[in-house]
């Protein structure tokens, strides 16, 4: 446990990579802040569980249409400019929350956030794998969620305060700024020029798009993986959307009391991959990828069981266990997995699938919860889910991810 530790220690003080890191660790507290505040601002503004999830639909839809371009951008420009631009573009948007007057208004600059933070998050996980040696990559991701997740908890403590006494516009301002400290740390960042661009134009532009694509489809382990996380997608998009309608319909808890959910899930997510690496002594199975979605489908069929508070914060927590360590696993078995050369683009298109599924699975979760309640939309997403991960462990039960150590760092 101590040689775990003080690999993490040595890890974040590594020049290289502590200002990805401490840019995120801020930013993170602020998107924390932000995410509990909108939702709960949106549904005491307009009280339809539809809206909320029309808010969470217009925070997919970019993804499904802008990341084809995105991918071959970050794969073509300097990886530090794309990451500091939608920062900066974001920390804007956020502040014009304030001078929303209607739904559509709100729905707009939802879609324009997303739309930046398309271009930010496949690049940091692609930007990753070029600062650190490849053993380091599974610490951290490990340090990055977890860390990340630690702030979450903080920022789930201080949203129910925060929206009470000062309002959700306090929590838009203060994301804004954290938007801004990043792109300062992000700065520090020794990123590569990017690759040569051979073809330009916008039929060069258009080939290097269809080479993505063309890599995820015939590529063994990403083709089949698109396809399990389709299907997980489909799950959980609706149940992830809707939990501030599950918390307020079905456990009677105030508007604040949403943060105390998501406080739950953060409290997990922090322990999540550090328990993996003590606990796993090889990721390279795929059970360690899908296991997750299995344990997690039946906690969200489980959530639509319980009534009391505390029962329902044990499954979040477990939920937010399964949640972290499982995306930790992912990401490293991708990066690890594709190459440089594709690597944004592949990333990209893993969103581009997962944002379509989420997007019939928010309109198929609000019409099933105006018309069935909350709760069946729980229990279908649940047993969805736990298809998905029996199926991903069929289909990839021959992969493996080989040489990772998960407890040397």
């Amino acid at each position: 446990m101590q040689q775990l530790f003080a690999g993490y220690g040595r890890l974040i003080r590594n020049r290289r990579y502590f200002p990805l890191w401490l840019g995120q660790l801020i930013s993170n507290l602020g998107d924390t802040l932000h995410y509990i505040a909108l939702v709960v601002w949106v549904y005491q503004r307009f009280g339809s569980s539809l809206v909320v999830a029309g808010t969470v639909f217009f925070e997919v839809v970019p993804v499904i249409l802008l990341a084809p371009i995105a991918g071959v951008l970050i794969d073509r420009l300097p990886r530090k400019v794309v990451l500091i631009v939608s920062d900066l573009v974001r920390a804007v948007l956020v502040l014009a929350l304030l001078l929303t007057t209607e739904l559509w208004q709100i729905y707009a600059i939802v879609a324009f956030l997303t739309a930046a933070g398309t271009f930010f998050n496949p690049a940091v996980n692609a930007t990753l794998p070029t600062l650190l040696d490849e053993q380091d990559l599974l610490a951290a991701n490990t340090v990055s969620w977890s860390t990340g997740r630690f702030v979450q908890i903080i920022g789930s403590a201080l949203a129910g305060g925060v929206i009470a006494t000062i309002g959700a516009e306090a929590a838009f301002v203060f994301n804004a700024g954290t938007f801004i400290v990043s792109a300062l740390f992000l700065l520090l960042l020794p990123v590569s020029a990017g690759r040569p661009v051979v073809a330009r134009g916008w039929r060069g532009f258009v080939n290097d798009a269809r080479e993505g694509v063309h890599y995820a489809r015939r590529e063994r382990f990403v083709s089949r993986l698109v396809l399990v996380q389709a299907l997980a997608s489909l799950s959980v998009g609706a149940t992830s959307a809707l939990l501030v309608v599950l918390a307020e319909e079905h456990y009677r808890l105030p508007p604040g009391g949403f943060s105390s959910f998501i406080l739950a899930i953060g409290a997990g997510a922090l322990l999540g991959p550090f328990l993996l690496q003590l606990i796993a002594r090889d990721i390279g199975h795929p059970r360690w990828l899908f296991g997750p979605y299995i344990i997690r489908g039946i906690g969200d069929a489980l959530l639509a069981v319980a009534t009391a508070a505390p029962v329902a914060w044990l499954l979040l927590f477990i939920y937010g266990l399964n949640t972290s360590s499982g995306m930790v696993v992912y990401q490293t078995w991708v990066q690890r997995q594709v190459p440089d050369a594709v690597r944004g683009r592949v990333f990209t298109w893993l969103d581009v699938v997962w944002n379509v599924m989420k997007v019939i699975s928010l309109g198929m979760g609000g019409w099933l919860a105006e018309r069935a309640g909350i709760e069946a939309v729980y229990y279908l997403g649940g047993a969805m889910l736990v298809a998905s991960g029996l199926i991903g462990l069929v289909a990839l039960r021959d992969e493996r991810l080989k040489q990772v150590s998960p407890v040397r760092v």
